[in-house]
């Protein structure tokens, strides 16, 4: 069933024409395909009426093409109903590597978030770098110079027990530990700072980890670069790293379930390498700068497989390519292994013969490798040769034309016999001290500090902000990215498992909530976002459930406030042995800051200024902190008023415009109390709070609610009744006045609730997470 085509070269031709179903599903297995019984009888079809069988380039190539990673079979549907198409003025391009949006008259700034979960699962080290390596490549095939970084990670608890993990499981220490390292070595070495993301730890994460990031950079409207080719007798030239046999079925391995009992290939997780990536960064900004590209796009899922086949669809032409012109790392690669490797740090150029050289001077001053390995054509197919043999030869439009599933789908909602279980009322000063040193609320400063967040001096608010060898933690990190102007740009990522777990609907729009919530409070604009899905099996109705709550829920929200997700992944088949992770969406939101000289931040500034509460407090317990400490389950998750959250931010932005406000952190994770106690860790300064005027309810409830579209303010007591006037209408709490001893004090009226010195506190907060 399988034949040699030419003695001399490792080139078969799989006689699929012949095959019955069973053999062809062996097929699918044994060459890594990750195709199904159904995308296997359309490739024998699709053969049968071209009179020939596939050669096992051609059928590598449709398998990268048509793998869940490449093509968006199951997600696609889901994304176009609720996500795709939000219009918004400032969107500049959509539907490329990178999305694109305006900054200001003459720039855009550009940006991305993607996962690298299963390469990491299998290599935490090497599959967090090449993810870091393969976000800076999406924006920089824009056009776009990139200047800042976010990570969101996420492992089991760092304290399950050894003897409890499944075979074949690495303990989330070692994950943990090998992911953040190769997330600080790629980016510190590549010189470009991480400045925000999410570190989150629960079992529900124990077998199958997730790493997403992110990065923005920016660049002059006029050097924004498409990621297609759209003329003929273009030069296609491959620039920066070799070509190797690292990252071969990357995208089919990220399109399936883990299999304990099935061998893991590392081969399939890339190397990355950030001493090249930083000559390659300047040499393709140069070339931008010289104007002689005429398309680009960088190698990452499916190599040259996707890459070619995708920049010359979307630009209306055909190529020819000549696989044995492609500088290798290994000199007895099959033509398949070049064909779908993903080997790291490289782009693919398309210039006229007029540039040509010009562009190989570039890359030859900076010590990279630039070679012509083909050229566009009239004709819309792809051809591939390999040393004279013609190893490929296929229509553009059936290669990437991968099926789209509206697979069936089981919406489960909460338990329709509302689950709320009140608990007594607890010791307040011990449970306050379990919630500020809960993994998930503690600093991640030992996570962070690896980074250098300072790298390139633009890094206006970094993750911690406060006085010096204090700091608390920032709601959204800020960056000055152009010399000569104060604009800036606020940088904030959000997900929250727990509660989408609960209810994806609500959970989604809880995590949109707070990236809305993260860019007021540091006076920044809302803009746009990026959103990365992050499911279970697509096969299980429940899970596609998952996925349309969840998209449903960000749609709904985004379309409200006029804020675009202007780029987005989907990352699906995050299941091991039968055990799914849950629906976890997680957010890269970016705002407009006019004026970085008047940039917000989270830590208390002045003694005997007024603190208020902004909005209202619900009992709406379910997938809080507070609950998680006491074991407790709640169907009842914090609901969103789109209509509040728009008008409160409005109002917010304006108070700060006017500069009323001198500090100010949303309530997340933990609530009221724990928003205190960090506004305090940041300069040391102490409140005498009253809670008293909070909705009535009990007081455990008024401090540890995790209800959205709140925010905690001080005002400059010069300034207070003009606060209040401006917020008229909007329901606010005064809530007590800064003091200068140090001390957190909460009460309910009469009653004491948490007393609490700062020091003791960070002390708490602070401690290592390891």
């Amino acid at each position: 069933m399988i034949e040699r085509m030419d003695e001399r070269y490792p080139v078969y031709r799989i006689r699929v024409r012949d095959m019955d179903e069973s053999q062809l599903m062996e097929i699918s297995k044994s060459m890594g395909l990750a195709l199904n019984r159904e995308e296997m009888l359309r490739i024998r079809s699709y053969f049968r009426d071209l009179g020939r069988d596939p050669t096992d380039v051609e059928l590598q190539a449709i398998g990268q093409a048509w793998s869940e990673h490449c093509c968006y079979k199951s997600s696609k549907y889901v994304l176009k109903k609720y996500i795709v198409g939000i219009d918004a003025p400032q969107v500049y391009l959509v539907g490329e590597d990178a999305g694109v949006v305006e900054f200001d008259d003459d720039h855009v700034y550009v940006f991305k978030m993607e996962s690298h979960n299963h390469p990491s699962f299998v290599e935490p080290y090497g599959g967090a770098a090449t993810g870091v390596g393969g976000i800076i490549r999406d924006v920089l095939c824009m056009g776009a110079k990139p200047i800042a970084l976010v990570d969101s990670i996420f492992f089991g608890r760092l304290d399950y027990p050894y003897e409890n993990l499944q075979k074949g499981t690495k303990h989330p220490k070692f994950l943990f530990n090998g992911v953040v390292a190769g997330i600080r070595d790629y980016g510190n070495r590549v010189g470009i700072p991480t400045i925000s993301g999410i570190t989150y730890f629960n079992n529900f994460f124990l077998n199958n980890i997730l790493v997403n990031v992110g990065c923005i950079g920016i660049c002059k409207k006029d050097d924004v670069i498409h990621s297609r080719v759209n003329k003929v007798n273009e030069n296609l030239v491959l620039v920066g790293g070799k070509t190797g046999r690292d990252g071969i079925h990357g995208v089919t391995f990220a399109s399936k379930v883990f299999d304990r009992e099935e061998n893991v290939e590392r081969t399939a997780v890339q190397l990355g390498n950030p001493i090249i990536k930083e000559p390659l960064i300047h040499a393709v900004l140069e070339a931008v700068d010289e104007k002689i590209v005429d398309g680009m796009k960088d190698l990452g899922g499916g190599g040259l497989s996707s890459v070619v086949g995708e920049m010359c669809l979307a630009g209306g032409v055909g190529a020819e390519v000549f696989l044995e012109k492609v500088p290798l790392k290994e000199s007895n690669m099959a033509p398949w292994e070049i064909w779908i490797s993903e080997s790291q740090e490289r782009m693919m150029i398309a210039v006229s013969d007029e540039n040509l050289q010009k562009l190989m001077d570039i890359f030859n001053h900076w010590g990279l490798e630039a070679s012509v390995i083909g050229r566009t054509i009239k004709e819309k197919v792809l051809k591939l040769y390999y040393n004279g043999i013609k190893v490929m030869d296929l229509d553009l439009s059936f290669i990437t034309s991968g099926p789209v599933y509206c697979r069936p789908y089981r919406i489960k909602y909460p338990s329709q016999v509302i689950l709320d279980t009140i608990p007594p009322e607890p010791s307040y000063n011990e449970i306050f001290d379990k919630i500020i040193s809960h993994l998930n609320v503690k600093s991640k400063y030992s996570v962070f500090s690896q980074y250098d967040h300072e790298v390139k001096g633009n890094t206006i608010i970094k993750p911690l902000n406060g006085k010096i060898g204090m700091g608390t933690h920032s709601d959204a990190s800020v960056i000055k990215p152009l010399e000569n102007k104060y604009r800036g740009l606020a940088i904030t990522s959000t997900s929250n498992p727990m509660l989408t777990s609960l209810d994806p609907y609500w959970g989604a729009m809880s995590i949109f909530d707070e990236a809305v919530r993260n860019l007021v409070s540091s006076n920044a604009i809302p803009h746009s976002m990026a959103d990365n899905l992050n499911m279970g099996n697509p096969e299980n109705p429940e899970v596609m459930g998952q996925l349309y709550e969840v998209a449903r829920g960000l749609g709904e929200a985004a379309r409200a406030l006029g804020i675009p997700y202007v780029s987005g992944n989907v990352s699906l088949y995050n299941e091991n042995n039968g055990v799914s992770i849950p629906p976890t969406p997680t957010l890269m939101a970016v705002g407009i800051v006019k004026d970085i000289r008047r940039v917000i931040t989270t830590s208390f500034k002045g003694f005997g200024n007024p603190v208020y509460l902004i909005n209202e407090t619900r009992r709406e317990m379910g997938g809080s902190i507070y609950y998680d400490i006491l074991g407790i389950e709640s169907h009842i998750v914090p609901k969103v008023n789109l209509v509040e959250l728009r008008e409160i931010s409005s109002m917010i932005l304006k108070a700060m415009g006017k500069r009323y406000i001198k500090s100010c952190h949303d309530i997340s994770e933990g609530g009221l109390a724990v928003t205190l106690a960090e506004m305090s860790m940041g300069t040391g300064i102490g409140i005498d709070a009253d809670i008293s005027s909070i909705e009535f309810m009990r007081s455990d409830f008024k401090l540890f609610s995790e209800s959205n579209t709140r925010w905690v303010v001080e005002i400059d007591r010069d300034y207070e009744n003009e606060f209040l006037n401006l917020m008229n209408g909007i329901k606010i709490h005064k809530i007590g006045y800064l003091n200068d001893n140090g001390i957190l004090r909460i009460r309910d009226g009469r009653r004491n609730i948490i007393k609490k010195d700062v020091e003791y506190i960070r002390d708490l907060w602070g401690g290592s997470i390891e």
